[in-house]
C-alpha cells in the first residue's frame, strides 16, 4: 500500500508543477511578446522484481515485474513560436515578424553589474535623461543599439520611422533627420538556455553558439514592423484543455492515495481482531 501512495504522491507533485505552468501561460495570455512554456514528463526509476525460478508459465513479456514510482517533471520548455501581430499605429511600437529574434536591453544583475537582457516586447517609449530622450521598455529598461549602448535621441526628435531591418530614424518638427540608430537585435540559437529575469525579459548564459548578434551584413536578416506589437503565443483553448485534463489526472492520483489509506485501515483492523 505504501508503494501505491508514494507513486501517486510523486505523480501529483509533477502534475502540480504542470498546473502552475499552464496557469502562468493563461495569466500572461495578454502580455505583449510573451512566450508560453510547455511541461514534459519522464518516468521515475523503476524497480525490477524477477520471477520465481519455478515459474514456467508461457510469457510474451520480459521476465519479472517492473514496479514504477510515478512520473516526474522532466523540463518546462520555452516555446518560441511567433505570436500574432496586432496593429497599433503607434510610432514606437515595434514587432518582429520572424521567430527567435530578440531586442537587446540593459538589465542589472543581482550583484549590481549591468548586463544584456533579451525581450520580444517592443512597446517602447521615450524618457528624458540629461537633456536627451532615452528609448526604454515598458518597465523603464534602456533599449540597446547594435554596439550594446543605450539608445538616446536628441530632445527635438518628434517623428520616428523604423525600417524593416531595424534602423530607427528620428526627425524634428520640420522633418529634418536629427538621429539614425540601429536597434540591437540578437538571434537566440539555443532558446532553452534563456533564464527568466522578470517583466518579460530573459538573460542568457555565456555559452558559445547560444546567440548571434545581427550586426553589419547580418542586419539584412532582421524582420521588423513598425506600428504593431506581437501578442503572446498562447492558445487559450489549448491551455484550458490541458488545465482540465491535468486536474482530472491530479484528482485520480489523489483518489488512489485515499483508497490506499482505506486499505491500510482495513489491514490494521484485521490485525487487531
Amino acid at each position: 500500500m505504501l508503494r501505491s501512495m508514494h507513486t501517486a504522491a510523486n505523480t501529483m507533485n509533477a502534475l502540480q508543477q504542470r498546473l502552475d505552468t499552464l496557469s502562468h501561460n493563461i495569466a500572461n495570455s495578454n502580455t505583449t511578446g510573451f512566450k508560453r512554456r510547455e511541461a514534459s514528463f519522464a518516468e521515475l526509476l523503476t524497480q525490477q522484481v524477477d520471477r520465481l525460478p519455478d515459474d514456467e508459465a508461457p510469457r510474451q513479456t520480459p521476465a519479472g515485474v517492473r514496479y514504477g514510482n510515478g512520473a516526474g517533471l522532466a523540463s518546462t520548455m520555452l516555446v518560441t513560436a511567433q505570436g500574432p501581430l496586432t496593429e497599433t499605429g503607434r510610432a514606437l511600437d515595434f514587432a518582429f515578424t520572424a521567430a527567435n529574434q530578440w531586442f537587446r536591453v540593459r538589465v542589472t544583475a543581482a550583484n549590481g553589474a549591468a548586463t544584456i537582457g533579451y525581450t520580444r516586447a517592443g512597446n517602447f517609449s521615450l524618457t528624458p535623461t540629461g537633456g536627451r530622450l532615452a528609448l526604454v521598455t515598458s518597465d523603464g529598461r534602456p533599449v540597446l543599439d547594435e554596439a550594446n549602448a543605450p539608445i538616446e535621441l536628441p530632445a527635438e526628435a518628434t517623428g520616428f520611422q523604423l525600417s524593416p531591418t531595424g534602423t530607427l530614424t528620428a526627425t524634428d518638427a520640420n522633418g529634418a533627420v536629427v538621429a539614425r540608430v540601429n536597434l540591437g537585435v540578437t538571434v537566440i540559437r539555443r532558446p532553452q538556455l534563456l533564464e527568466a529575469f522578470g517583466d518579460n525579459v530573459f538573460a542568457l548564459p555565456a555559452v558559445p553558439g547560444a546567440a548571434e548578434e545581427l550586426n553589419g551584413n547580418g542586419r539584412g536578416r532582421i524582420a521588423m514592423k513598425q506600428g504593431a506589437l506581437e501578442q503572446a503565443n498562447v492558445d487559450l483553448g489549448e491551455e484550458l484543455t490541458g488545465l482540465m485534463t491535468t486536474s482530472r489526472a491530479y484528482q485520480l492520483n489523489a483518489r488512489a492515495i485515499s483508497i490506499s489509506e482505506q486499505m491500510l485501515g482495513l489491514i490494521n483492523n484485521l490485525r487487531s481482531s
